[in-house]
């Protein structure tokens, strides 16, 4: 499962951060790694993370690297984020007809 990535991407507290400097627009790695206390290496291995699980997109300008949101990731995830944890008349509890979710009517 895709999301399943990207929740395990961002359990990480630094690369949350990451994510939260690049809502405010595209930045050189150089500017990433400023705010941390890490090596390049590192910061490269928490870059790969977030692009593979789609939140992130990169491009190569000379020797630096460039890094942004995939803005159609984001939303993607939104989506699936509120699709889980909204009721609906499709809950997983409802089609299993259990006490699971007595109170899933309740739940909103």
């Amino acid at each position: 499962m895709e999301n399943a990535k990207v929740f395990k991407a961002l359990g990480d507290p630094k690369r949350a951060m990451i994510v939260d400097m690049l809502s405010c627009g595209e930045l050189c790695a150089c500017m990433i790694l400023e705010q941390f206390d890490m090596s390049q290496s590192t910061l490269s291995h928490h870059m790969k993370l977030l692009r593979e699980c789609g939140l992130v997109k990169a491009r190569e300008e000379g020797k630096w690297t460039y890094y942004s949101l995939d803005w159609e990731a984001i939303q993607n995830t939104k989506q699936f984020l509120c699709s889980i944890t909204s009721n609906k008349e499709d809950c997983i509890c409802k089609n299993h007809k259990s006490a699971l979710c007595e109170g899933c009517d309740q739940n909103v």
